[in-house]
């Protein structure tokens, strides 16, 4: 469920609290955010005591991730320090301003804008690296030449190979899971990082420690080789949870740089629109965007307010309408009245409304991470019984720290630090092959869990665009001759109504009608010459404005489309007769209906938001079955009515395509953008449907439920592994001549790696079919 707790910054907050309540992108990100707040305050408690700082020279020199200076109610703006170390570009974080848009106060969320390509570059370079330093190694390892019976060659220093690169591949490859291990130190939450940091230093230490003592064993090979697992492992999940945060700036990118502004003498002038205030008068031009909220002083226009209310047709304008910023004037010029700019606008309250939402995620921990913390203490539990019993059974010597050593190395779960990992990353190709790109691993997860997903209408359920829905002539006229002279009529007009027409009759194969002496009737409709009759294309207000009666049929016909919520346009000929009528609506997607259907099959929810009339979202509930409707829903309140069904206790996944979606998209515990929606919606999701089929939400629920389920199964493989490998290492058996070596542990530590990997890839195959 979206959290909303407020944060607390005061020095007197305990770190384990905040560390609850602070939301992160990622596994790094979270042990970086959480080791530089500790580093601070520790730096905090002991100023003023003639203490140097040990933290801060510590951290330059060790710490593979730069940590994240955040936002305090002091001022302080995100920041980035470098590390004098780390290879230029390997860890680059960008942090966006948004001005006044958001980040007001205090944050000590890690929630900056951040580009997570850089883990992901680092860990694949450190994996290449290491792969290719470790193909030597391995090549010399006297227990791989007698596996597979060859004799590498010798030469003059050949016997320092091994050993050489080994302490390369540890000192490069390793230290990433060294670094995030002391900040599980540092917190206190021994993790996955903590585990691989144990294995990888025992081994080291001992390895090295074996070319010096007589009757030991070097573990180099399989040193090596698990380093190259993990940094495999780590590179992939960084792929898999790479997120971009862009929501705030796309929508900026709605309002315009620069505004016409009227002056005193009735000229025009261009100025930036941050220098608008109250009360300025500006020029709107036709294709323009508002560039602040206001209302309209002179001229009538139709404006397209799609991408903030959800209105699926133009709005029209006159003198007194109000006007928002970021909407798009259709075919009149506007003299806007300035009521309201920057902050107060309806699009910057939309933009304060996705960073708060953004910032609600709560985190959530994968189940391996879980794992390793309790694998950390058993692996150390096991290693101390070890030791005690061996040397109360045969006393210390060199075998018991052999045995020791063997229990801490086959304790790092290569197979446990695939097994997530394998499975996201099969996963989010698998999704991509079917036309769902995954921003967020941890909504994906969720997906599987969700009791109710609410679309929105315009763009997603329907096509958002007007459709001719159905026709009713009049007297001797047919429907062909109908769509021929109202296809000709509007055959040069870009207003959606005349698309809708045209379009219906190029599907039918009508031909337009040549017309002559058109002319735009403003707020009426339209009229032209068509074999010499003069023919007239308009709604009610035309009708009326002619003072024309409608037969029998086309009033009928009007009425049942009137209690549809469609729209009627009259076809009118002479100024005496109305010889047809168009009902024209928002089309629904035939998909649409399918989806609905097996998404309650699967025992979900649907609930539907709209800004549309209470009508129309009546008859669209009612034709699709949707299970629950919200109507003339505002941005703002699109995103309470997707907190109002979690408070309620449902997971609820939101699936929309336009700017005033984007709060709502934040807010879901899954965010689903259409991707031929706005830029601003794609940006606001978690997952992105390439095309627009509601079907691609079932395909989801499926394919994280699958997921979940191989992650389950991987998790008990791997885990099932340790179980019974560490009791062996131990030696609890070896009163009956079964003891595991440090080799043979190795083999089977590669085996358990090749079937957790064999199971993910068979989430390949799964039936994703709607």
């Amino acid at each position: 469920m979206s959290n909303h707790s407020t944060h607390d910054h005061s020095e007197a907050s305990p770190p384990e609290a905040q560390s609850e309540e602070t939301v992160y992108c990622c596994r790094i990100c979270q042990l970086e955010a959480d080791g530089g707040r500790r580093a601070t305050a520790d730096s905090s408690e002991h100023t003023g005591h003639g203490r140097p700082s040990e933290s801060a020279p510590e951290s330059e020199q060790t710490d593979e991730h730069a940590h994240h200076e955040h936002e305090t109610a002091s001022g302080h703006s995100h920041a980035k320090r470098e590390h004098g170390h780390i290879e230029e570009g390997e860890h680059d974080h960008d942090t966006h301003d948004h001005g006044g848009h958001g980040h007001e106060g205090g944050h000590e969320d890690h929630k900056a804008h951040t580009d997570h390509s850089g883990h992901e570059q680092m860990f694949r370079r450190r994996f290449w690296v290491s792969l290719v330093l470790s193909i030597p190694v391995i090549f010399f390892s006297e227990f791989i030449q007698g596996v597979f019976g060859y004799t590498a060659p010798t030469f003059p220093g050949s016997v320092w190979i091994t050993p050489v690169l080994s302490v390369i591949v540890f000192a490069y490859g390793g230290l990433p899971f060294l670094s995030m291990a002391r900040t599980e130190l540092q917190n206190r939450e021994p993790g996955m990082m903590m585990l691989i940091s144990l294995a990888i230093t025992v081994a080291f230490v001992y390895s090295i420690a074996s070319l010096f003592l007589e009757g030991t064993t070097p573990f180099f090979w399989e040193l090596v080789t698990l380093i190259d697992i993990m940094l495999l492992g780590h590179w992939m999940e960084m792929r898999s949870v790479r997120q971009a945060s862009g929501a705030l700036d796309e929508l900026a990118k709605l309002m315009p740089d620069t505004a016409e502004r009227v002056t005193e003498s009735g000229d025009t002038e261009e100025v930036p629109v941050t220098e608008l205030s109250e009360d300025d008068v500006v020029l709107v031009r036709p294709g323009a965007s508002v560039p602040a909220d206001g209302e309209v002083a002179e001229g009538e226009s139709s404006v397209d307010e799609s991408m903030i209310t959800g209105e699926s047709r133009p709005v029209d304008k006159e003198p007194g309408s109000e006007v928002v910023a970021g909407t798009v004037n259709q075919d009149g010029s506007l003299r806007v009245r300035v009521t309201k700019t920057g902050d107060e606008t309806t699009l910057a309250g939309i933009m304060r409304l996705v960073d708060e939402a953004q910032k609600s995620k709560s985190r959530t921990q994968l189940l391996a991470d879980r794992a390793a913390g309790w694998l950390f203490y058993i692996a150390l539990g096991v290693a101390a019984i070890t030791a005690v019993a061996w040397v109360v059974a045969v006393g210390f010597n060199i075998g018991v720290l052999e045995r020791v050593v063997t229990v801490l190395v086959i304790a790092c779960p290569h197979a446990l630090g695939l097994a997530v990992p394998l499975v996201v990353a099969i996963n989010t190709s698998t999704a991509a092959q079917n036309g769902m790109l995954i921003r967020d691993r941890i909504a994906m997860e969720e997906a599987r869990n969700l009791d109710t997903v609410m679309f929105d209408k315009t763009g997603t359920l329907t096509k958002g665009e007007q459709g001719v829905v159905g026709i009713q002539t009049a007297g001797e006229w047919d429907e062909e001759r109908a769509f021929e002279i109202a296809a000709g009529v509007e055959g040069d007009s870009e207003h959606m109504i005349a698309r809708a027409i045209r379009t219906a009759a190029e599907e039918r194969g009508v031909q337009r009608a040549s017309v002559s002496n058109f002319e735009n009737l403003r707020g009426l409709g339209v009229r032209a010459v068509v074999d010499g009759d003069t023919v007239h294309l308009g709604g009610p207000n035309l009708i009326e404005k002619l003072g024309i009666d409608r037969s029998d049929e086309i009033v009928s016909f009007a009425d049942e489309a009137g209690s549809n919520a469609q729209t009627v346009i009259y076809l009118i000929r002479d100024e005496s007769e109305v010889v047809a009528a168009f009902a024209l609506a928002d089309v629904i997607r035939e998909e649409s209906r399918r989806a609905i259907e097996a998404l309650h099959g699967m025992g979900i929810e649907v609930a539907m938001l709209t800004g549309d009339s209470e009508d129309v979202a009546r008859a669209v509930s009612e034709e699709l079955g949707i299970d629950q409707y919200f109507a003339e829903v505002l941005p703002e309140e699109k995103d309470t009515k997707v907190e109002q069904l979690q408070s309620e206790g449902k997971l609820v996944a939101m699936v929309g395509d336009g700017v005033n979606d984007a709060p709502a998209l934040t807010r879901a515990d899954v965010g689903i953008a259409i991707g031929s929606g706005t830029d601003v919606a794609i940006e606001s999701g978690d997952i992105i449907l390439v095309d627009n089929n509601p079907l691609d939400v079932v395909r989801l629920v499926r394919l994280s439920k699958a997921s979940y389920r191989k992650m389950q199964e991987n998790l008990v493989w791997a885990t099932g592994y340790n179980v019974v490998a560490l009791p062996l290492a131990a030696g609890i058996l070896a009163p009956i001549g079964i003891l595991l070596s440090p080799a043979i542990g190795a083999v089977f530590m590669s085996l358990s790696t090749i079937i957790v990997a064999i199971n993910a890839r068979r989430l390949r195959g799964v039936d994703l079919s709607a």
